[in-house]
């Protein structure tokens, strides 16, 4: 069947399609034949003639028809699942082909670029790729988790140890001033999702009370996750990707008999690690030692640890007392698949629950249901993908993280209960810690993700493509204080009791067509694509608290509440629509061109800056296809590739360039007023970062070794902050750009090896990477004359603290001593806050092994971070006062130790000595080493031969995360985003996976 271009187009179409089109040849004549595979027809195959465009696909029986021209033409069959096939026709016109195996090699992975595919041989950006063997069985609940340690230039930090909560993930570092301004695009199976969902009354319990929008998605339901990095991955995003896209990819279904899997593990998690804390006698001595400093020799009566009201012989370790507990975990999967040569699908169903190190019944639920569905014609000339996630969370935690509590009660404490079970007040001298487990602080979110796409052929080398999709979520949150958190001996009654509720509610959608066309002629191959985005997000917020209930029984019915406040009823809408396109040419195979660029316009800017254009240019060279190294027998492959371009940031607010107003809280002559919030600024736009890559990748010995160098640079200008206004305005700030630049700079390496792959019995692959990166503030005109004069300084990273210079502690007085810079016989800021401590990450990396012997496989991975951050200091409570102190404290000075490490003891009564501390807090004494080692996860995979009739495969597994931690940070743990949280947790599950 001749599949020459139809005349019908018209004129403008012909011009446009003539390009992959070939001029007719003479001595025409037709070819026929049948390919099969195995004995058994193909479908799908694509034929055509070597250098020109006309092509045929068999359909279900096999058979394919081709006019061909020339003396002797060549043949060309294509198939996803099948190696090419080249085949010359002298002067046959039945030609018969069968097509074998495709053998997949390293460099003939495929990677997610987004928008089109590319092999990774072929690619011209930076793409880092794990896939299901890494994620799927780990014991956590967000595959960011899984995540760390496995990809060069990607730095991810767990919120905490309580589940449910944030992540902050940083591609090649921030770009932005403001935190909200570096978080990436999420695009789950071609939808995007919200970056972070605000949990508004979490703060307490999640730093920055973030919720991660992978949560909603169990690890075990994805196939791979891409993260794009450099220009030429992200430009075509536009206006969203400036701080890099990560690409979620879903299982999909298999052809083949249908298969149900079952996945079920059960796992304890508990503290990694706690801090060596003042035993009962150490704290005494401390604290009668404070008071002697003080001058004060009678005991106040609220000092009820030496004063003889709590006992002076107890102990309790409060670390094990209140984070102390194992937490189980129990999580069940099973899944259906299946599928034929034209249909394929995948239904999946899992349930998880977790508790806490909290001792209380506090779970964290989650069920999922995933599903897809694909489709193609027996003629591949059209397709049909579906892709769904469903999603129900429901956590309910403290409201209120005990560790700092842990940290700093008084060792001898009175018991947490009395002899009758009730809670213990000890006469109203203790303020009892687990009286928070009495209020509640629970969110439910329900996430749904729909994608679909719709392919049509309209040539072998053009066709026409539908992508969108549906995201919604609605997120529901309680903070519930009923009156027993309080000591009895307080009289509250349940008309003391308070109840806040918070609800978000988001839903959007997006439409993409794309037209994709690809042409080849002798040692040139072109792909075109071309499209558009449409798309529409809706986000409603409303909030209500009740004070007061005649009940507490009724607390979760605010309406019930003698005094009710209802905040605003906010909704928002933001419009997007862009253009963009991608030409991608190869020559020879060796010589790769990659042009990418789009056009975006957001409504969340002003009319006179609604548009951008943004882009990026890729390339590669493949030297070790060139006629001098194609035989050799040590490089497999020998490539250097680099790009550059722009792209954007419009991770704002909306409507935050027009003037808008607030419900006022007091109400005038019956009429509640509005107050102005914000000021009209149509100028504002795009924050836009340029980013220029180059790097080098080698191949050695049939690719068992293989080796990556990459440098970067981005440059992110036209920051999008809040201005400082006068107060005389009525305004602190006004939504516009500021001139200051940003640039992150570093290097990455990769290195994939397989030492052992000679035998079937024995497998060895090992991976490593380190990535160095640097940043710094460019340039920021008008810095010292701003409030930003005492957070920022050019030429250093924007992360730094101003923090004072700690010279010691005085011989004679046995008091901090700090540098008074400006020499007026004061400490004050922000004149002597002058010394810059850089916070952050120096080097970053992983180191990744995985070990086959027959049917055991054992795999480990070490994650490691070389970093400064705040240490336990910058939260300490003054030595000496009614807090607990680290083992540290007790090298203080005394008449008797006067090289103390820490100022004499104090009660906390002298305003000299706590202004002093509150110095050491904000000294460099606060500002250490957080550097680790860690062993973030050991796997050990058992595959167990079964003869049981039905049952395919059995696998069981024990899997370890954050198993062993290296350091020497004074703290917890030295992963964290704001210190005071529960740190993350050390994990063992067992498991076992059934196949039938």
């Amino acid at each position: 069947m001749n599949k020459n271009f139809p005349r019908l187009y018209g004129a403008t179409a012909f011009l446009m399609l003539s390009v992959f089109c070939s001029n007719a040849q003479a001595q025409t004549r037709t070819v026929s034949g049948t390919v099969t595979h195995d004995g058994k027809p193909l479908s799908g195959v694509t034929v055509s003639q070597e250098g020109r465009s006309e092509a045929t696909v068999t359909g279900a029986s096999g058979r394919y028809q081709l006019t061909v021209s020339g003396e002797n033409p060549v043949l060309i069959f294509r198939h996803p699942d099948h190696p090419l096939w080249r085949e010359e026709t002298g002067d046959r016109t039945e030609i018969d082909i069968s097509l074998g195996e495709k053998v997949q090699e390293i460099q003939e992975v495929t990677l997610n670029a987004g928008y089109y595919t590319v092999k990774d041989k072929e690619r011209t950006g930076s793409i880092a790729k794990v896939t299901a063997k890494d994620i799927e069985n780990q014991p956590v609940t967000n595959v960011l988790s899984a995540l760390q340690g496995r990809m060069a230039g990607v730095s991810i930090t767990q919120g905490g140890g309580t589940p449910g909560g944030g992540y902050d993930l940083q591609i090649r570092g921030k770009n932005s001033l403001r935190r909200e301004g570096n978080e990436p695009l999420y695009i789950i199976d071609g939808v995007p999702v919200l970056s972070e969902s605000p949990a508004k009354l979490g703060l307490s319990v999640f730093p920055y009370s973030g919720v991660n929008p992978l949560n909603a998605i169990s690890p075990n339901d994805i196939e791979s996750v891409e993260i794009l990095k450099d220009a030429d991955g992200t430009a075509i995003y536009g206006s969203r990707g400036a701080n890099g896209v990560v690409l979620v990819t879903t299982k999909r279904g298999k052809k083949g008999r249908n298969l149900l899997q079952v996945n079920a593990s059960y796992a304890l998690s508990e503290v990694a690690g706690k801090m060596d804390l003042m035993d009962t006698g150490q704290y005494l001595k401390m604290r009668k030692e404070a008071y002697a400093n003080d001058g004060i020799t009678t005991f106040p009566a609220n000092a009820h640890d030496v004063n003889g009201n709590w006992s002076q012989d107890r102990y309790t370790d409060w670390q094990e007392e209140l984070i102390g507990k194992r937490a189980e975990a129990l999580a069940v999967q099973a899944s259906l698949t299946g599928g034929s040569d034209t249909t394929t699908y995948l239904l999946s169903f899992g349930h998880q629950e977790l508790g806490t190190v909290f001792p209380a019944p506090y779970t964290y639920k989650t069920n999922t249901v995933a599903g897809n569905f694909t489709y193609r014609s027996p003629d591949a000339r059209w397709a049909l993908g579906l892709t769904n996630q469903l999603s129900f969370q429901k956590n309910s935690v403290i409201s209120e993280d005990l560790t700092n509590k842990t940290l700093t009660l008084s060792p001898n404490a009175p018991a947490l209960y009395t002899a009758d079970g009730s809670l213990n007040w000890e006469n109203s001298t203790f303020t009892n810690p687990i009286a928070a487990f009495l209020g509640t602080y629970r969110n439910d979110t329900k996430t749904l993700n729909t994608g679909m796409n719709a392919e049509y052929r309209l040539t072998p080398h053009m066709k026409l493509r539908l992508s969108g999709g549906i995201s919604w979520q609605s997120f529901e949150e309680w903070s519930l204080k009923p009156h027993t958190v309080n000591n009895p001996a307080f009289g509250l009654t349940s008309a003391n009791s308070t109840a806040f509720k918070n609800n978000l509610e988001s839903f959007s959608y997006i439409l993409e067509p794309q037209w994709q066309a690809t042409r080849e002629w002798g040692s040139h191959k072109v792909e075109v694509l071309v499209g558009g985005t449409l798309q529409q997000a809706v986000t409603g917020q409303e909030a209500v608290q009740g004070y007061g209930f005649e009940s507490n029984a009724l607390m979760n019915n605010i309406g019930a509440a003698k005094t009710k406040v209802v905040g605003d009823q906010v909704r928002g809408q933001y419009h997007y629509a862009a253009g963009f396109g991608r030409l991608n040419y190869r020559w020879r195979d060796r010589y790769l061109l990659n042009v990418t660029g789009r056009r975006d316009g957001s409504s969340r800017f002003g009319p006179n800056n609604r548009f951008a254009n943004f882009g990026a240019v890729g390339a590669a060279w493949i030297f070790s296809e060139e006629d001098f190294l194609k035989d050799s027998r040590w490089l497999s492959l020998g490539k250097l590739r680099g790009s550059a371009g722009t792209a954007g940031n419009d991770r704002i607010g909306d409507y935050m360039y027009l003037n808008t107003y607030t419900v006022g809280s007091y109400i005038y002559d019956g009429i509640t007023g509005l107050n102005p919030s914000r000021l009209y600024n149509p100028n504002f736009s795009w924050e836009k970062t340029v980013k220029t890559e180059a790097a080098l990748e080698l191949g050695f010995l049939q690719n068992r070794l293989r080796t990556t160098a990459a440098w970067y640079r981005n440059r992110s200008s036209n920051q999008l902050v809040g201005v400082p206004l006068p107060y005389t305005t009525g305004f602190t700030s006004i939504q516009a750009n500021l001139p200051a630049t940003m640039e992150n700079t570093g290097w990455e390496f990769e290195l994939q090896a397989r030492p052992l792959r000679g035998t079937r019995a024995v497998q060895w692959d090992t991976g490593f990477n380190i990535s160095l990166p640097k940043s710094r503030l460019v340039e920021f005109p008008g810095l010292e004359g701003s409030t930003y004069a005492n957070q920022y300084v050019v030429g250093y990273p924007v992360t730094i603290v101003k923090v004072y210079q700690l010279e010691g502690i005085d011989a004679a007085t046995g008091l901090y001593r700090f540098t008074d810079f400006n020499g007026d016989g004061k400490i004050s800021s922000p004149d002597d806050n002058k010394v810059i401590e850089k916070i952050g990450v120096e080097y970053f990396g992983g180191w990744n092994n995985r070990l086959r012997y027959r049917n055991v496989e054992l795999s480990v991975l070490f994650q490691f971070v070389k970093q400064r951050n705040w240490n336990y200091n910058r939260i300490m409570p003054p030595p000496g006062t009614m807090n607990n102190q680290p083992v540290e404290v007790l090298n203080a000075w005394s008449a008797e130790n006067p090289t103390g490490t820490y100022m004499a003891y104090t009660s906390g009564t002298s305003p000299q000595k706590n202004a002093l501390h509150s110095g050491f807090q904000n000294s460099t004494a606060a500002v250490g080493d957080a550097s680790f080692i860690r062993l973030k996860n050991v796997q050990l995979n058992w595959r167990i031969p079964t003869g049981l009739r039905g049952l395919k495969d059995a696998t069981v597994y024990v899997q370890g995360q954050n198993v062993l931690t290296l350091t020497d940070y004074f703290g917890l743990d030295p992963e964290f985003i704001l210190t005071g949280y529960l740190p993350p947790l050390k994990t063992w599950s067992a498991g076992v996976q059934l196949t039938f």
